[in-house]
């Protein structure tokens, strides 16, 4: 008896690891859905094999940010004309309900290089940086967070660090808090103090192993290393970050972490203990689809 019921557990096992592996596609599908393929004032998104045609294309995927992004728009706006470079600023409006891409498009029809990609239903973070990545025609191209959490003028910091690093047009520099660590712990509570040192312990296990802090909404891309990137990614949800460094890992392309201004901004849609479990479950899915080769590091 004692037998069967051990066999009937292995076997309960390799079929619950079967299909855990068959959670995903060997190539991710970045097809555009109906409305996606122009920005909201009916414009052409561009294409990440066409040419750059400006300095720097900013990302910014914004989920019911209604209330939080207007001041961050303004910010960075103002940044990007006071400084020497062409720029675009691409709001994606990942599904919002409360307008935010009415009010993103009203602030763009007074701006200049400003434009709204919106789309069809809420992919998760990582599914609205890729649609946003893949529409830019910056020559760099950041990843900026909506709720200004970051101080928009330390991109003068990733630029020159990327000017060090970057190495046969590849290169990633990303963002870190990680100086802030101890200030933060003071200020958090131990259930979230314990999530985060759990969360970078397994990250470092499992996936990336170059950068402390992976999760910051702070990143800039070499144009090359954003069309490699972003064509491979598979995560739409909160753990893209670490499979896009655990990519550029595995092709050895020039990464440096950059201390940059950071601050919590009330008003967070994230509940630390949902997100805590769908990162482990992805982070799992990150190191196993890719070590069993069913997800691929090859386009074709």
């Amino acid at each position: 008896m004692f037998v069967w019921i051990v066999v009937g557990g292995v076997v309960a096992l390799v079929i619950a690891l079967a299909v855990f592996l068959v959670l995903g596609s060997r190539f991710p599908d970045p097809a555009r859905k109906k409305g996606e393929n122009a920005f909201v004032d009916g414009s052409e998104v561009a294409s990440l094999d066409a040419d750059p045609t400006v300095d720097i294309s900013l990302v910014i995927p914004a989920y019911n940010e209604i209330e939080r992004a207007p001041s961050m728009l303004k910010e960075t706006h103002n940044y990007l004309t006071s400084v020497d470079m062409t720029f675009e600023m691409i709001v994606v409006d990942d599904g919002s309900s409360d307008g935010t891409a009415a009010m993103a498009q009203e602030f763009a029809n007074s701006h200049e290089h400003v434009y709204v990609l919106k789309l069809a239903q809420n992919r998760g973070k990582g599914g609205a940086v890729r649609l946003g990545m893949l529409s830019a025609r910056g020559h760099r191209m950041l990843m900026v967070d909506a709720d200004g959490a970051t101080e928009i003028k330390d991109l003068e910091k990733l630029m020159e660090e990327m000017d060090r690093i970057e190495k046969d047009g590849n290169g990633v520099v990303v963002g870190s808090r990680a100086h802030l660590e101890e200030e933060s712990i003071a200020s958090r509570s131990f259930f979230r103090t314990i999530l985060m040192h759990g969360f970078h312990l397994v990250v470092k296990i499992l996936c990336v192993r170059s950068i402390k802090d992976t999760q910051c909404g702070f990143k800039l891309f070499t144009r090359r290393t954003a069309h490699k990137l972003f064509l491979l990614q598979h995560i739409e949800r909160w753990a893209f970050d670490v499979e896009l460094l655990y990519i550029a890992e595995h092709f050895k392309f020039p990464i440096s972490e950059v201390a940059v201004n950071w601050q919590e901004i009330d008003g967070s849609k994230v509940d630390p203990v949902s997100a805590s479990i769908q990162m482990a479950r992805d982070l799992l899915r990150i190191r196993a689809l890719y070590m069993f080769g069913l997800w691929s590091m090859n386009l074709h």
